[in-house]
């Protein structure tokens, strides 16, 4: 079953994802995601560790577009 992931996750994961290869991540930043995969687990009863890896993968292994190819 795959996880239905907030689109909001998904942006505030792509800046967190951005600031690490930048070497700009900061506390408040890596907090938001946290606090947004905890929220996440609680409301669907899933782990934060199947959540977070669900995000990290949408978020730097995307799945191509349909009519990209």
């Amino acid at each position: 079953m795959a996880i239905e992931l907030p689109d909001d996750l998904i942006a505030k994961e792509r800046a967190a994802w951005a600031a690490i290869q930048a070497g700009t991540l900061n506390v408040e930043t890596a907090a938001q995601v946290q606090a947004g995969i905890t929220a996440l687990a609680e409301a669907t009863g899933e782990s934060r560790y199947t959540i977070e890896q669900a995000l990290k993968h949408a978020v730097r292994h995307p799945e191509p577009e349909a009519d990209a190819a």
